[in-house]
């Protein structure tokens, strides 16, 4: 007796030619603190259990749209040496070290000038380092989508459905279909808004007009940088002045003459807003699972339950007793068992050096905590 089996052998898709993956990797994540800190900030932690610290994620679902040695890490000199350690198959040459924060424009502007250099007017897109993201092929077909907008001229990103009138994000307004061949799903946008009040958030979900602001921005080299050079042409010319020397012995001497001056921006602000109002935005509405793991509460909602009553814990369960306690969201980073009596939605951060006690209703406010910290004195604690 005889039987036949079909097989599937279609090739995954290839990488897109073309387009290079920037990963800008900053900020302390001071609403996870103290688990998180300016020395260890929140990119280099596995955040969800995965194995995988969020960094490495980031990396791993970009590889299969830019390849191998289409990725390129732009990252503090502190954080150099741990984010190495963490990918050790990207080049040494596609590590760009930041001597100091200047914030995003800085960033993804400099690794887009050298990219230009190094390879002609490419596409790149920039996608941050600490966000968790479900949904790995309706992930890449936004991107691709994003890629052809892009050729196109657009500054593209990609919008986030929101699920509920959340006050912790921006939001996207999008406007009539683009138009462009390749990318059939892609809007125009009609402008980027900040952190609403909550009247307004319902009132952007009730329109179905509005998307979550994830930051991710896919445009050519030569685009994003005439942008800047129309919008911030002290900045364009500094970054073009560092790009310019970064493959040269002069790089360490034209970074500490302009890097220090450069302006602190986000390129939300210096880029995409403007250029919005122009009508050179256009945004691909994402189908995947997004989370920017802004704080304890947010981890919470990424986290498996351990119990009946709905507590979440990041690492060893079994170091974390409760009696009468629901809801809590327990990290037990130190050497200590934790134990909870009585109380319910509590987060608990314990570490060798600090401990947090919150409530996860006041989880966003933990930055301010940072802030205290700091008046205190205590800077070896940040």
């Amino acid at each position: 007796m005889g039987s036949s089996e079909t097989t599937d052998t279609a090739a995954p898709p290839r990488p897109i030619a073309g387009f290079h993956a920037v990963v800008p990797a900053g900020g302390a994540g001071t609403r996870l603190w103290p688990l998180s800190r300016s020395g260890s900030p929140k990119f280099l932690h596995d955040l969800t259990g995965s194995g995988r610290s969020l960094l490495q994620a980031t990396v791993d679902r970009l590889v299969p749209l830019a390849g191998p040695d289409g990725v390129v890490l732009v990252t503090g000199e502190r954080h150099v040496a741990a984010a190495r350690a963490q990918l050790p198959g990207l080049a040494a040459d596609n590590v760009l070290a930041e001597p100091a924060p200047r914030d995003s424009m800085a960033a993804i502007g400099l690794a887009a000038a050298v990219l230009e250099r190094r390879h002609g007017d490419v596409v790149v897109g920039s996608f941050a380092a600490d966000q968790v993201i479900a949904g790995q092929d309706a992930f890449e077909a936004s991107v691709r989508e994003a890629v052809e907008a892009a050729r196109a001229g657009y500054v593209a990103t990609i919008g986030i459905a929101a699920s509920r009138p959340s006050t912790a994000f921006g939001y996207v307004h999008s406007g009539d279909a683009l138009g462009v061949s390749g990318a059939p799903n892609a809007l125009h946008v009609r402008g980027f808004t900040e952190k609403p009040d909550p009247a307004t958030a319902q009132r952007y979900l009730a329109s179905g007009e509005y998307r979550w602001n994830a930051g991710m921005f896919i445009v050519r080299a030569s685009v994003l940088l005439g942008h800047l050079r129309d919008q911030r042409p002290e900045l364009h010319d500094g970054l073009r002045a560092v790009a310019a020397a970064w493959d040269t012995p002069e790089r360490d001497g034209v970074l500490a003459r302009t890097w220090p001056g450069l302006e602190k921006i986000a390129i939300d602000h210096a880029v995409a807003e403007p250029v919005a109002a122009a009508g050179g935005v256009a945004v691909v509405p994402g189908t995947f699972g997004w989370d920017d793991v802004g704080d304890f509460n947010s981890l919470a909602a990424l986290l498996p339950s351990v119990d009946g009553a709905g507590s979440k814990v990041l690492g060893d369960a079994g170091r974390v007793v409760r009696r009468d306690s629901a809801g809590s969201v327990v990290v037990p980073a130190g050497d200590r068992v934790v134990t909870i009596l009585g109380l319910d939605d509590v987060v608990v951060v314990d570490t060798p050096d600090a401990l947090l006690v919150t409530t996860r209703a006041r989880a966003q406010q933990v930055r301010t905590m940072v802030e205290t910290v700091r008046e205190a004195g205590m800077e070896e604690l940040l």
